[in-house]
């Protein structure tokens, strides 16, 4: 059978735990990979290059960019951010199912560069229970909260792009149910093609002359 892992995007509003299934997914089971992005804004305190991020200069990136290193990339802020290739392929072909967290723009290029990728979507049960979370946080004035609202609003309407939808109402039944998503995709056609064309080939010894 063929071993190759999968790629997962995971998208969600700011506050509805996409970041915290993730990190479940990846202390309870050593099949997980999570996808490091590369970047050319500054480390923060305690970030260490090939962690966080990989740290790169405008110009290497922009080189990055030209040589086609990158899944996907965008400019966020005076700062690119993408995602490179070979750290995600490495994983991929070593069998683990990698974990790429990302905004719908950078999900739907995903998409387009990889079409076999798997999309999820993590909502909240609603939008005030989204609301509350975000003001239960405490990190973040109710400015800043209300802008993160309203991208959530227009990230909506986005939503039934993704292949399934996980409502993150209690994070362990969650993470236990995104990792049966992600495991029944090793199940799909296009991962088992080297398997199905050895069988079509040993079953032709059946063919009727």
């Amino acid at each position: 059978m063929d071993n190759r892992g999968v790629l997962c995007v995971v998208s969600g509003f700011s506050g509805a735990g996409k970041g915290t299934l993730m990190r479940r997914l990846l202390s309870e089971y050593d099949s997980y990979a999570l996808s490091v992005s590369a970047t050319t804004r500054q480390p923060r305190e305690g970030e260490a290059d090939g962690r966080e991020y990989f740290f790169k200069t405008n110009e290497e990136f922009e080189q990055m960019i030209r040589d086609g290193e990158l899944l996907e990339y965008a400019k966020y802020v005076d700062h690119y951010y993408g995602t490179p290739r070979s750290y995600v392929m490495k994983n991929l072909e070593a069998g683990k199912d990698v974990l790429l967290e990302i905004e719908i723009q950078g999900a739907m290029n995903i998409r387009k560069a990889f079409p076999e990728a798997l999309l999820i979507f993590v909502t909240p049960p609603s939008a005030e229970e989204l609301r509350n979370r975000l003001i239960g946080r405490g990190t973040e004035d109710i400015g800043t909260i209300e802008a993160r609202l309203s991208r959530a609003s227009e990230e909506a309407a986005g939503m039934d792009q993704y292949d399934y939808l996980v409502v993150n109402d209690q994070v362990e039944r969650c993470a236990e149910e995104m990792h049966g998503i992600i495991q029944a995709a090793h199940a799909r056609m296009n991962n088992h093609l080297a398997f199905v064309k050895n069988i079509q080939e040993q079953m032709m010894q059946y063919k009727k002359a």
